[in-house]
């Protein structure tokens, strides 16, 4: 059986992207999910001189270890200012300092979405033009816009988006069954 983690690129407790990433992954059949909060991975400010005298911090190792025991990562990214929400990127950064390759080729359906239109799309491309260096294998993506207007606790409200994402987890299946 598959082991698939998910998770949502914020450290906010009601995070949307993380609602977003719990119910593409709970789409997936035989397949044993993990669902991660950054908020159990607090991590100091990356720096190097932090870097230089305390070393690597054990949750940096602990998630990158939950990456890599992993057939398959879901990911809903947050979009602060056009990038990466800064507890994902401190979380990032600390990883790369153990791997350069974190995501080791694992593949990955990307996601994101917002309370806009625009649904997350800018962090999608920032992602998808950083993570292919750093081992990712990106073999599906979605774009969930305007979330309160398409989102509700059964799901997507939307029949054209819920097509589109179950075509992307069809994706991301075929890939991690290999």
């Amino acid at each position: 059986m598959n082991k698939v983690i998910a998770f949502g690129g914020s450290n906010s407790k009601n995070s949307i992207n993380k609602q977003l990433a719990v119910y593409a992954a709970n789409q997936l059949t035989n397949t044993e999910v993990e669902v991660l909060d950054l908020n159990d991975f607090e991590l100091p400010m990356y720096g190097i001189d932090y870097e230089m005298e305390y070393g690597i911090p054990e949750n940096a190792q602990l998630f990158l270890d939950k990456i890599k025991s992993s057939n398959g990562i879901v990911l809903s990214l947050a979009e602060h200012n056009g990038a990466y929400a800064s507890a994902f990127k401190n979380l990032f950064d600390w990883m790369s300092r153990i791997d350069g390759k974190l995501w080791s080729d694992i593949p990955m359906l990307l996601m994101a979405t917002s309370p806009g239109a625009r649904g997350g799309a800018t962090v999608l491309e920032v992602a998808k033009g950083r993570f292919p260096y750093m081992g990712g294998n990106i073999v599906a993506e979605f774009s969930l816009p305007s979330f309160s207007e398409n989102f509700s606790d059964e799901g997507l409200k939307n029949t054209d988006l819920q097509t589109k994402l179950s075509n992307q987890i069809k994706t991301f299946t075929a890939a991690i069954n290999g």
